[in-house]
């Protein structure tokens, strides 16, 4: 039968085959007799037209995901566009890439964060911008294998200007002291002394460290930019990792002497009760790499050398710091200058200073 129904589910399916012999059997999803009969018709017009007339055959949206995340494995931000062909495909499940235009993917795009046990919060223009990103992405590739004529036109949302939120040395060291785990102060002080990121520095191994030699190495399945660098040691980094090292297993940072298990993120409660503490607003834990890289703006560290110390991919995400540094402009201010030597400066009088 070209169309039957499942007992169980109610849901009918179709079996033909197409003019070069192709047998096709998938479901209707539909209850509907009537509906699904239309769908066989359907497809089995399109199936002649594609043979007979050389007509394009529309493609499914879950056809071109698998084929987009097929040629994504291996790149490093695979899991984000796992989840966000996830959330697509929800919107667009046995809809044709065809049909997706710009009103139905900006339609589609979420509009908020769904946290557990917390109110909804409104996504940002830079969340909502990397969802378009991925659909733009598979989009493009479905040009390239014809599947489609052509790319609709996505917006760009606004994105805030970048944040660089950071302390002074005194306020940092008043925020370390308030922290009342042992693991988070340490982990604090190692982190203003080096600049490695939260998931860099918690999956740190004793075999990644060389007191010897004051440096640690980050490797490339640890590192965001998938590229492995070293980390120099200064005395406040050697000081707490020596004493790490003692009781190590596994990790340099855990909870306890005797744990093996890798600590998945900084405790946030005994990070806010700390700046509450101190008074500090608006700080979260990435903040000590911003106040890291700040430090050493401010103390004279050229921007690609700091580039290559914190693991950025291009001078770029450096920029954000140059404004910090000390002026090198300020030697070659006095190269222009007039009045002083035109003969009309003169000893100020009296009268002068009362005017």
């Amino acid at each position: 039968m070209p169309i039957r129904k499942d007992k169980k589910s109610g849901i009918w399916h179709l079996d033909i085959r197409s003019p070069g012999g192709e047998r096709i059997r998938r479901s209707t999803d539909t209850t509907d007799r009537k509906a699904a009969q239309e769908y066989h018709d359907r497809l089995k017009a399109d199936l002649w037209r594609q043979d007979k007339l050389g007509d394009i055959p529309d493609r499914t949206f879950e056809e071109a995901a698998v084929r987009f995340l097929r040629e994504c494995e291996g790149q490093r931000d695979y899991a984000t566009k796992l989840r966000h062909v996830a959330y697509w495909r929800e919107k667009f499940a046995g809809q044709s890439v065809r049909s997706l235009t710009t009103d139905v993917i900006v339609d589609a795009l979420p509009t908020h964060q769904i946290i557990k046990g917390k109110p909804t919060e409104p996504l940002t223009g830079s969340t909502r911008n990397r969802y378009i990103s991925t659909i733009k992405r598979m989009l493009n590739l479905c040009a390239q294998w014809e599947w489609i004529d052509r790319v609709p036109k996505l917006p760009r949302y606004h994105e805030p200007d970048v944040r660089v939120r950071w302390e002074p040395p005194e306020v940092v060291a008043a925020f370390i002291r308030a922290l009342r785990l042992p693991w988070m102060r340490d982990a604090a002080i190692v982190a203003v002394a080096t600049g490695m990121r939260e998931g860099e520095l918690l999956g740190l191994t004793p075999s990644q460290v060389d007191l010897a030699q004051c440096n640690a190495w980050i490797t490339h399945e640890g590192a965001k930019s998938k590229r492995a660098r070293p980390v120099p040691l200064n005395e406040d980094a050697v000081s707490v990792i020596a004493r790490r090292l003692k009781n190590a297993n596994r990790f340099v940072l855990t909870r306890g002497e005797s744990s093996r298990k890798r600590i998945k993120q900084v405790d946030a409660r005994d990070f806010e009760r700390a700046c509450r503490a101190v008074g500090i607003e608006d700080f979260h834990w990435h903040d000590l790499r911003h106040t890291w890289a700040s430090w050493h703006v401010q103390r004279g560290t050229p921007l690609m050398v700091l580039k290559e110390l914190g693991g950025w991919e291009t001078i770029e995400m450096v920029q954000k710091y140059a404004h910090l540094a000390p002026s090198h402009l300020a030697e070659h201010a006095g190269t222009v200058k007039f009045w002083s030597i035109s003969g009309e400066e003169k000893e100020k009088t009296p009268l002068d200073e009362v005017a």
